[in-house]
């Protein structure tokens, strides 16, 4: 049977923007995987079309069959983590081993004061506010936005 695992230094699962991520990822295989990778990324999740970006990579060379690395990211000052009621932006580490099938995720904040932004949406007038765009398109940060006002 095959085990994957992400274990965060700690067990934080929340960060500041530009703070170090450390921690240790640990398998337990049938056979000793060809290639073993841990990616830090983001996602979203909503209605529309979903996007992603993979911030970094890190390799563990010569894998063994049951085998523990350790790991460092300092993560990047953008995007906030963040969620409304039509998208949301997740952070997270995937530990994936030789086949998509051995593949296990660990989701993560990435937002200041280490909280997720909560997003609204006002009515501005003739058109609604969508305020994940300035993050996502513009890479405006703009805070713990709860409120819309005009542009």
């Amino acid at each position: 049977m095959n085990h994957l695992e992400i274990n965060l230094h700690d067990g934080r699962e929340a960060f500041d923007p530009g703070e170090e991520l450390t921690g240790t990822v640990h398998w337990q295989l049938d056979c000793s995987p060809q290639t073993a990778e841990l990616r830090l990324f983001w996602f979203t999740r909503g209605k529309g079309t979903e996007d992603a970006g993979v911030v970094e990579t890190v390799r563990f060379d010569h894998p063994l069959e049951r085998d523990t690395r350790s790991f460092r990211f300092q993560l990047p000052p953008a995007p906030y983590s963040f969620s409304g009621k039509l998208i949301s932006l997740v952070w997270a580490l995937e530990l994936v081993t030789q086949s998509p099938d051995e593949v296990t995720r660990r989701e993560i904040v990435v937002a200041p004061g280490r909280r997720e932004v909560e997003l609204g949406t006002a009515e501005v007038p003739g058109r609604r506010e969508r305020w994940y765009e300035r993050f996502i398109r513009r890479g405006e940060p703009v805070g713990s936005v709860t409120q819309a006002g005009p542009e």
